[in-house]
């Protein structure tokens, strides 16, 4: 068992390596801007400690008594003209409190790419901070790794929103840049396991998957993992400016971090050594499977028979947000949570959906002549919800007696949704009852097919939520 501190606790890897940590019996320390930013089920299980790796005053006493720490912080986000200044103080500051406080070592995340050729400014910084940390007197592994495969990464959410909005897309020749992607899981198992091996001290270890592949392969195998066709058009001329403002048009990832992402891409990012190979037992998973796992939440080879060929049944918790559209809405009930979830729980069947049931007939009859299952009347308890009971073209995901219910839908959506119900006691008799209709829109058929019908939606979800908290009162 170590003493760890986790730079960069609330980033991306940082969310997913400090439960590892936490399963294998080490003691958990994180650097915090704000406590808050912290995720809730991680909160009782780590020592949180607000600071700033900027501000070398808040440091003080940080890093006493720690084995090793992880240096995850990086500083894209502050816009291209600064993140190279503020990334080299924020080592400095790290290197000068881990060797006062007597740190064993220090295991840092870095970006591949070769440094005898030009870098983008995000790569050479990425360098830098290595360069930065191996100057003094505490051990560094300094493990360098291109794009990362799982949901969440942004470079992984930027191709998965390019690939699911456009059927065509125009590229730059920076497409057939070669780049070597490494699934997450990976990713954290190296920075884990480097703890137990002493061979990794003060070594540059490059990591990655099983393939180099152009961005122009990651996209289109991208696309056939969520059953999709996608054609790109490759073009001479495509300014890295020109793509990252087309980013922030068509995707939610705002134009100065898509800018530092294709600049990157734009030079080859493959592994220069298989010093990972030689030093952990284990080999990364291909691309498909990490795809695959990022929607899944299990590799293919995990489950029953399922194959590459088949497209993964998406599950609802492991989605970025910035992926869904939703309508959702909220009153204030005059009676108790129970009484309220009492109407939910009877939603459907015989009872009807309490507001305007031709519209729901005539959904299920749509869907009935597109080859679906259509309305498909009728409960599996007409009394109680239970998980993976039938309440009509639904099926029951979630059931929190009293709080939350979740149903997905069963009928050809042109991707997936949900219906969620959350209620939370207000004091006294009062109970605030959330609605909110949840899709997943699956190509452009998808977004045509949310907007178009979006205008019923506001009128038939408003009147549903309406008319249970009003059943409720009257009960």
């Amino acid at each position: 068992m170590a003493s760890i501190l986790v730079l960069g606790a609330t980033g991306y890897v940082g969310s997913k390596l400090i439960p590892e940590l936490l399963t294998r019996g080490h003691l958990v320390r994180c650097l915090v801007r704000n406590k808050i930013k912290l995720p809730d089920n991680l909160r009782d299980k780590v020592h949180a400690v607000e600071g700033d790796v900027l501000k070398r005053g808040t440091l003080e006493g940080v890093f006493e008594g720690i084995d090793f720490v992880y240096y995850l912080v990086h500083s894209m986000g502050a816009g291209e003209s600064k993140f190279e200044d503020l990334d080299e103080l924020a080592a400095g500051n790290t290197l000068a409190e881990a060797e006062k406080s007597g740190v064993k070592r220090i295991i840092y995340l870095g970006g591949l790419g070769r440094r005898d050729v030009e870098q983008s400014a995000h790569l050479r910084s990425r360098h830098s901070v290595g360069d930065r940390l191996r100057k003094g007197n505490v051990p560094l592994t300094e493990f360098r790794a291109a794009v990362i495969l799982g949901s969440g990464s942004l470079s992984f959410e930027m191709i998965h929103h390019l690939v699911n909005r456009l059927p065509v897309m125009i590229c730059p020749r920076w497409v057939m840049t070669g780049t070597q992607p490494i699934a997450i899981d990976d990713v954290v198992r190296y920075l884990v396991e480097s703890i137990d091996k002493k061979e990794a001290e003060g070594r540059i270890i490059d990591i990655g998957g099983p393939e180099v592949m152009s961005y122009r392969d990651m996209m289109v195998r991208f696309a056939k993992a969520l059953g999709l066709k996608r054609f790109l058009i490759q073009v001479p001329v495509l300014t890295p400016r020109l793509s990252s403002y087309w980013v922030d048009f068509v995707t939610p990832i705002p134009s100065h971090l898509a800018r530092a992402l294709i600049e990157g891409v734009r030079y080859e990012t493959v592994c220069e050594n298989d010093d990972a190979l030689k030093i952990f037992k284990f080999k990364p998973k291909s691309y498909e499977d990490a795809v695959y796992r990022a929607f899944t939440g299990k590799y293919p080879l995990e489950s029953d028979a399922l194959g590459h060929d088949i497209t993964p049944e998406i599950r609802r918790e492991l989605i970025e947000p910035s992926h869904y559209l939703s309508d959702s809405r909220e009153v204030i009930s005059g009676v108790p949570a129970e009484r309220v979830f009492g109407i939910i729980e009877k939603i459907g069947g015989d009872n009807g959906w309490y507001f305007a049931d031709w519209l729901w007939r005539l959904r299920g009859y749509i869907d009935k002549l597109l080859g679906g299952i259509g309305f498909r009347k009728g409960r599996s308890d007409p009394e109680k919800l239970n998980v993976g009971d039938r309440v009509d073209f639904w099926r029951v995901e979630e059931v929190t007696a009293n709080r939350r219910a979740v149903l997905t839908a069963e009928i050809n959506l042109w991707g997936r949704a949900w219906l969620e119900f959350d209620l939370k006691p207000e004091g006294g008799d009062l109970c605030r009852v959330r609605q909110r209709a949840l899709y997943y829109p699956k190509g452009l058929f998808g977004f045509v097919y949310w907007y178009g019908i979006y205008p019923v939606h506001l009128i038939v979800f408003k009147g549903m939520l309406r008319a249970i908290v009003s059943r409720a009162v009257k009960k």
